[in-house]
């Protein structure tokens, strides 16, 4: 603004007055103003006008692993929906599951004034204590699919263990004793979550226990289609799989195709394609966007003063079966 006044040649407060819309300014005055602002390219800085007139910058920061993830961009989509209902910038960042870049990128935020955080932590290796002071300070936190550590937060989770209880029961219920599991790293919460009642499922199942159908460790897609490969061509091969996230599911179908081997398939996420698999294909589905939606709504409660106990959420998942007829394990009669 004094660039524009120093221009215009006119007074720092007739700049003001002119940018601000008052319609009580010289109309020669306010011509040289607006001629000097387009010369000089000049934008009102509107997040230290928020500051200045209501105590807030009108933005609020969102963290996830990959926005190119269908998961995480239904997350994103309904929290920027909610963010706009509330005259709200939503600002996104991916961590890529690095905790460093994670906290990195949580600080600049911080730095930045947003009036709160929706964070997906990255893995368990993130410790969240470093952003005990911001919360204390009045910038609230909501955590997203993952539980935050050493610090106290809103939290929105998926129900991991029932969804993968259900997977586990769809497919023996079908005769499958064979199953095999393949897992992300066990180091990110749901992973853990899903395959610790994946195996307690099969436990109460009566399913024996097969430490070389249970694979973890796979980010991948051609991680996961080698691993899927080594099982499939091994002396006792799985009749069925059961793959932790979407990512690892189409490694599964990948693997599949590739070796021209039948199995049943059940894939915890659902994906806009997955109707399209010449495989048929089961999978554990929930509402992404709504988990957006909920962790920006308990977000805003708390930036307009809710000092209530922090919560956690959990979103219900359903068995979705995509697809031709599913396969039964073989030997399995059909009406059973």
């Amino acid at each position: 603004m004094t660039d524009v006044a120093r221009e215009a040649d006119v007074s720092l407060k007739t700049v003001s007055r002119v940018v601000n819309g008052v319609s009580t300014v010289d109309p020669e005055m306010a011509a040289r103003v607006r001629a000097a602002v387009a010369r000089l390219g000049f934008r009102r800085n509107g997040m230290a006008r928020d500051l200045r007139t209501r105590s807030t910058s009108a933005t609020v920061g969102l963290l996830i692993e990959d926005l190119a993830n269908p998961f995480y961009a239904g997350i994103a989509a309904a929290a920027a929906q909610c963010a706009l209902e509330n005259d709200t910038l939503l600002i996104t960042a991916s961590s890529e599951e690095d905790a460093d870049r994670e906290r990195r990128l949580l600080l600049q935020m911080c730095e930045r004034r947003v009036d709160g955080l929706l964070v997906v932590p990255a893995g368990s290796t993130a410790d969240h204590v470093y952003l005990r002071s911001e919360i204390e300070m009045g910038t609230p936190a909501v955590f997203l699919d993952r539980p935050p550590t050493n610090v106290r937060a809103d939290t929105v989770l998926i129900d991991n263990a029932a969804g993968a209880r259900s997977a586990i029961e769809y497919l023996t219920a079908q005769g499958h004793e064979r199953i095999g599991v393949v897992s992300d790293w066990l180091s990110i919460h749901p992973m853990s979550a899903r395959l610790s009642a994946a195996e307690a499922a099969l436990e109460r199942a009566g399913a024996p226990y097969r430490p070389d159908l249970i694979r973890f460790g796979l980010h991948t897609v051609p991680d996961t289609e080698a691993a899927v490969e080594e099982m499939l061509t091994g002396p006792q091969p799985p009749t069925a799989l059961f793959a932790l996230n979407n990512r690892l599911t189409l490694g599964v179908l990948g693997a599949l195709n590739r070796l021209g081997r039948e199995a049943a398939v059940v894939g915890f996420d659902d994906f806009e394609t997955a109707g399209l698999m010449a495989h048929p294909l089961t999978v554990v589905s929930y509402d992404a966007r709504a988990m957006g939606r909920i962790g920006a709504e308990l977000l805003f409660q708390r930036i307009a003063g809710d000092t209530s106990r922090p919560r956690t959420v959990v979103v219900p998942t359903t068995l979705v079966e995509h697809g031709g007829a599913h396969r039964r394990a073989p030997g399995t009669p059909a009406g059973e």
